[in-house]
């Protein structure tokens, strides 16, 4: 009997050293090693052309992480949106609360009924990743903080961000408060439509002086803006649970870049993965003119004849960022505003629409190049669009 329960161990252990000595280990799941041989260490990440919204390099980009302090892209957002719509203004003054006052992790150091301004406490957010800031600011918008919760989880349904609960202004570590790198992007995106934003995400270090007896310094924590050539933002976080995070964001030759890292075990990875990232998206993307400022288009008739016509003109530039190497079809198609009986010169009279492989990418507004009417029986013909030219480049 025992001599057969020992070659029954035997044969056992010979079964498990057998396994271990010639299986070949699964690949793990997004581990981060895609066909250009990008290797991201980061629980998960997401490359994207922000202006396009073209995703480059993706890793569980849409599994749900705790953000930290990146949530506070959503309430930079929020305020963005309010000071562009006139709603409120960079120097409206804040009184900060004591329930401001009180917030624990990074701080602006604020003290209660101190008064700041608007765009002060912007600066709190942006560099410091204060969340003293980020509640001042939310009481002001909000009422109160709840309220601001509330208004950031409605721009979450706006912009569809699927993966998204906020149940805080700061980032703060609760139960249920998460995101992805993809909806990250989608706030990330949103925010770079208002530039101002890039002028204080972009600084490294600043101080506030004014009514205090004591100077808040203000050093940013996201160390890319001093390190990398062309990074202006946009917000880091860590938390114990969240681990270290970013959103970044460089501009390089026209170029611009968003890479977004969540779960880096350590500021040194996330910092590298962002940096590899983005050098990846610059090495692979480049910026074309299009149109230039003034560039005449093909003249519009508005006669039958044709001998009596206007010529449209364009009233900015416009460039697209597009792969390199490959072939885009770039189509522009004027669109003459309906219902106008004569033409000022220099005066706005409709816009040119840029497509690429027949996907709208942007408008530019044309002007007319001189005064002129319109002849009544050619105002009867309501087709008031000319397609232009289609070519590849």
């Amino acid at each position: 009997m025992k001599k057969i329960i020992k070659n029954v161990l035997c044969l056992i252990l010979s079964v498990v050293l057998t396994t271990q000595l010639f299986s070949i280990p699964a690949k793990a799941e997004g581990e981060g090693v895609d066909n250009k041989g990008i290797l991201v260490e980061a629980k998960s990440a997401l490359l994207m052309e922000p202006y396009s919204g073209k995703v480059i390099y993706e890793k569980n980009s849409h599994e749900k992480f705790a953000p930290a302090s990146v949530t506070k892209i959503m309430t930079m957002l929020l305020a963005m949106e309010a000071i562009d719509a006139g709603k409120i203004k960079l120097q409206d003054k804040i009184t900060i609360s004591e329930n401001s006052k009180k917030m624990g992790g990074s701080s602006m150091i604020l003290d209660t009924g101190e008064i700041r301004t608007v765009e002060e406490i912007l600066k709190g957010i942006a560099i410091a990743s204060g969340n003293d800031a980020a509640v001042a600011m939310a009481e002001y918008l909000g009422g109160s903080e709840g309220a601001f919760v509330d208004m950031m989880n409605e721009k979450v349904k706006v912009l569809n961000m699927k993966d998204t609960s906020f149940k805080n202004c700061t980032g703060l570590s609760a139960e249920g408060h998460l995101t992805s790198a993809f909806d990250i992007s989608i706030m990330s995106r949103e925010l770079l439509k208002h530039p101002q934003i890039l002028k204080y995400s972009g600084t490294y270090m600043e101080t506030i002086s004014e009514g205090r007896k004591t100077p808040i310094g203000l050093v940013n924590h996201n160390k890319l803006v001093r390190f990398f050539d062309g990074c202006d933002g946009l917000k880091t976080g860590f938390t114990n649970e969240a681990k270290y995070c970013i959103s970044a964001t460089a501009m390089r030759n026209n170029v611009r870049m968003l890479a977004i890292i969540m779960g880096a075990p350590t500021y040194k990875i996330r910092n590298s993965d962002a940096s590899m990232l983005m050098n990846f998206g610059f090495s692979k993307f480049e910026t074309k003119k299009i149109i230039s400022k003034d560039e005449e288009f093909e003249k519009i008739p508005l006669n039958k004849k044709g001998d009596k016509y206007l010529i449209p003109k364009s009233q900015e530039d416009f460039s697209i960022t597009l792969e390199r190497g490959k072939k885009n079809e770039i189509t522009k198609k004027v669109v003459i505003q309906e219902g106008l009986r004569e033409y000022k010169k220099d005066k706005a009279i409709g816009v040119c629409e840029i497509y690429v492989d027949n996907e709208l990418c942007g408008k530019v507004i044309i002007y007319s190049d001189r005064d002129i009417k319109k002849s009544r029986v050619w105002s009867n013909f309501k087709n008031n669009i000319t397609d232009l030219f289609n070519r590849a480049i």
